[in-house]
């Protein structure tokens, strides 16, 4: 037995968005819907999180997002300082959204601040001069928060997947169309491709501003990242291939051949007999046959 995702949130007393981060995150666990709709929440997943100590409380700080000077509170330095070490790929954001101005907010993982911060050997990066690679990275003018997100995200993504096939859509997100085309000469297999693509709809309606924001952020640009998923996704796309191939079309049925109509005033033609030494048609054969029986 299953319920519904909105259903689910409801019973573990999670706000949509929450409800979406758990679930791409794998703290709550979804299967395939029957009729191919929207993945739903077993039932026995419901009530393991529900029995689970601290419930409702636990499961609510494991998806809670705190924004730039949050998370700087919560580890205890600058904003500047925290700014820095996400941008040079020490902090990782969860997600994002647009604000009202229609800039970019990251948002990061409470849970995952506090213990980066509580670890003795991140010491360093929270007090005193930066290290060089992090100043490095800085002075290069370097972001790397929309690649860390990929990471995890394409993480996220991966371990939602069922199979190679899967896997290997999971990878085309992050890759342009065009690299797509590239490595995937197949037109059925970039249609089978395109088919399974994990549900993208936590970032709002197509062609909205949140919708094209995530579309420049989830396509990767770094040479570095993009050949490791080309690389992974040849790789997805071989063990699919021994696995099954991509479904094909059914060839369509030729349509049966009519008769050309006699109209309604011509006399349909009187049967010939058959020439000497000839094969008498079915037709006739027949029909004489049943004469005679008569």
């Amino acid at each position: 037995m299953t319920r519904p995702q909105g259903g689910a949130a409801r019973e573990l007393g999670l706000k949509r968005g929450e409800f979406e981060l758990a679930v791409r995150l794998g703290r709550v666990r979804t299967v395939a819907a029957e009729d191919g709709g929207r993945r739903r929440v077993p039932r026995e997943e419901i009530e393991r999180l529900r029995e689970a100590e601290g419930f409702p409380d636990t499961l609510r700080e494991q998806v809670r997002v705190v924004g730039t000077a949050e998370g700087a509170a919560l580890m205890g330095i600058a904003t500047t300082r925290f700014t820095r070490l996400a941008r040079a790929g020490m902090l990782t954001p969860v997600t994002f959204y647009l604000n009202r101005y229609r800039s970019l907010v990251w948002l990061y993982l409470a849970q995952e601040l506090r213990e980066f911060a509580e670890a003795e050997i991140n010491a360093p990066l929270l007090t005193g001069r930066a290290p060089d690679k992090v100043r490095a990275r800085l002075d290069a003018g370097q972001d790397l928060r929309p690649r860390t997100w990929r990471a995890r995200h394409a993480g996220c993504l991966l371990g939602l997947s069922r199979d190679p096939w899967e896997r290997a859509a999971a990878i085309t997100t992050l890759l342009d169309p065009t690299q797509i085309a590239e490595l995937v000469e197949s037109p059925y297999e970039r249609s089978y491709l395109h088919r399974l693509r994990p549900e993208e709809s936590w970032y709002g309606t197509p062609d909205s501003p949140t919708a094209r924001a995530v579309e420049r952020i989830l396509i990767a640009e770094d040479p570095a990242e993009i050949s490791w998923l080309r690389a992974n996704l040849l790789l997805c796309l071989a063990e699919a291939r021994r696995l099954r191939p991509a479904p094909r079309p059914e060839p369509e049925a030729p349509a049966p051949e009519t008769a050309p109509d006699a109209g309604p005033d011509r006399e349909p033609e009187p049967e010939s007999e058959p020439a000497a030494g000839t094969a008498e048609p079915a037709r006739g054969l027949w029909g004489r046959l049943l004469g005679r029986r008569a």
